[in-house]
């Protein structure tokens, strides 16, 4: 039992450990900016879905929260190294938000499909897809502009970043899911 109870705290040590990075990479991901317009092109995004499918939903979950905390607590690690809860009432705010349910959703719908690559690019799909259903409404309301437009600026032009974010992170996870879930290649 004792052998039990040290291996739970080992696990959840490095867990913590991996959701911290995470939270870290996210934040990184916000400083690789390309600023196009009301919303900015980064690597927040990619390493969300990274979270998502090497932490699972508690940790990726946990990770992208304490991301958002920092955020809302004054440290500048949204895009363009900006900081605080104004952000989210900006035209970014639904993306951000958007992460966190993404996390989850993605790692739900990986664990369920067993964790292969075509359960895990279609979970990538489906989070990315909640990121814009919270984000583009959003952009619409916070700017006023019609969605059409709100599509056309917040969506259209990520879309084939997104697909090269997905298709780069197939081999990470394929490489990195061993080391995190602690289990030899």
């Amino acid at each position: 039992m004792t052998e039990n109870v040290i291996t739970d705290h080992s696990t959840q040590l490095r867990m913590t450990v991996y959701a911290s990075l995470f939270a870290a990479l996210v934040a990184v991901g916000a400083f690789i900016s390309i600023p196009i317009g009301p919303v900015p092109i980064v690597l927040q995004n990619f390493f969300v879905l990274l979270a998502a499918l090497l932490l699972g939903p508690r940790w990726g979950v946990a990770a992208v929260g304490v991301y958002l905390l920092a955020g809302i607590c004054g440290l500048p690690v949204f895009a363009g190294g900006t900081a605080g809860i104004g952000r989210f009432m900006g035209p970014t705010g639904g993306y951000l938000l958007g992460y966190l349910p993404a996390v989850f959703v993605t790692a739900w719908l990986s664990q369920k499909g067993g964790r292969r690559v075509w359960t895990d690019i279609t979970a990538m799909i489906c989070g990315s897809l909640i990121v814009y259903g919270c984000g583009v409404p959003w952009l619409k309301i916070v700017t006023g502009m019609p969605l059409a437009k709100a599509i056309t600026v917040g969506m259209l032009p990520f879309l084939i970043g997104d697909a090269l974010k997905i298709a780069a992170a197939v081999p990470v996870v394929k490489a990195l899911r061993p080391i995190v879930q602690g289990r030899k290649q």
